[in-house]
């Protein structure tokens, strides 16, 4: 049942199941006959323990989480992030980041306000259009870690191949990635990602970080900036998000039954490769990112002229599409396709987008 949705393609809060809609709707006046909703139960009784715990072991599952990575469920989205990195993982006061988009040009001026930052590449000379060569980085040895924006939301461009770290601790932001395809944790120290934009809610984020990383002489940082003090108290120091950890909970569940990250990521390819033909064969509509590094998630796209893509933003939202203008600090057209966007939203967007194309040949 479609309940009059539209195509929402928005980058962040995004586009959700329809199915896990549905459950938390059933059971939003009273979950599982306990006589309330989740949003009014205690984060300390039995029945939100049960919740998390069964999050957090299909989230182990889904991803395959080795035993000595602690799963964090932390309130703040990847902003506080930026923050949070380099106060706990900077020991020797020196991290490396790679600069890719934005999102991870962000997190470099947080963590210059913590450390000594040594940005090893960067594609800001193209407007960020591609990922640089990481093969062979100047790493220097006393780095503390590699940072890496794994799929830059806003300029819709993602790693097919992770950066050579020469030994170093890697940390990557997944947000508008996660859960897209399969992923092998060993290769990361540290994973996260603001869950708003392919799982839940918006307001936290999931930390998936090697037990080593996490330190305990961090006496003048503040005790909830502390990741000692999430993973101590199994992510239950204050009042979680609960709400959000619930619906996490049942968007795991959800890619569980459909067959895992394997099948997830077979869907998302054949969703964005509806859309990436098309824009590569259209003569008025192009995309920006270098085909070898495009993302799965974002696909950003113009035409020749900004008041032309004004045209197109009007265009779509009036069939029904809502959500395509892009970022704007870039302008143009930005389709977010995540896991939830079925194929045939992005088939209806593209056969819009041709009919406008038609009407102006």
């Amino acid at each position: 049942m479609n309940y009059g949705r539209i195509y929402n393609f928005a980058a962040g809060p995004a586009t959700m199941p329809e199915s896990v809609l549905e459950e938390a709707r059933d059971e939003m006046m009273n979950y599982r006959g306990c006589g309330m909703s989740v949003m009014e139960m205690s984060h300390r009784s039995k029945m939100f323990q049960q919740i998390a715990d069964e999050a957090e072991a299909d989230l182990r599952e889904l991803m395959g989480i080795p035993d000595n990575y602690k799963v964090l469920f932390i309130q703040g989205g990847a902003t506080l992030q930026f923050s949070m990195i380099p106060m706990n993982l900077m020991k020797n006061g020196k991290a490396v980041y790679i600069e890719t988009g934005t999102w991870s040009k962000k997190a470099i001026a947080e963590a210059k306000k913590v450390g000594e930052v040594i940005v090893a590449a960067s594609s800001a000379d193209k407007n960020y259009t591609y990922i640089p060569d990481c093969s062979d980085l100047d790493i220097p040895e006393d780095t503390d870690y590699v940072y890496i924006c794994e799929n830059e939301t806003i300029h819709g461009l993602t790693w097919q191949k992770l950066p050579n770290t020469k030994g170093h601790v890697l940390v990557s932001d997944q947000s508008s990635m996660f859960l897209s395809r399969p992923c092998n944790v060993s290769d990361y120290g540290m994973i996260y990602g603001g869950v708003q934009k392919n799982i839940g809610p918006a307001g936290m984020s999931i930390v998936i970080i090697r037990e080593d990383l996490i330190r305990d002489d961090l006496k003048d940082l503040p005790v909830y900036m502390q990741y000692a003090t999430h993973a101590g108290a199994d992510s239950m120091y204050n009042t979680p998000n609960c709400w959000c950890i619930y619906i996490c909970g049942k968007v795991f569940k959800y890619l569980k039954s459909i067959g895992g990250l394997e099948a997830m990521n077979e869907r998302n390819v054949a969703k964005a490769k509806i859309l990436y033909d098309f824009l590569d064969s259209s003569k008025l509509f192009r995309g920006t990112v270098e085909k070898a590094d495009r993302s799965l998630m974002n696909v950003p796209f113009v035409t020749d002229s900004a008041e032309l893509d004004a045209e197109v933003v009007a265009y779509t939202k009036a069939a029904g599409f809502e959500n395509l203008k892009g970022h704007r600090s870039v302008g143009g057209l930005r389709a977010s396709i995540y896991n939830a966007m079925p194929a045939e939203g992005v088939q209806a967007l593209v056969d819009c987008l041709k009919k406008f194309e038609a009407e102006r040949a």
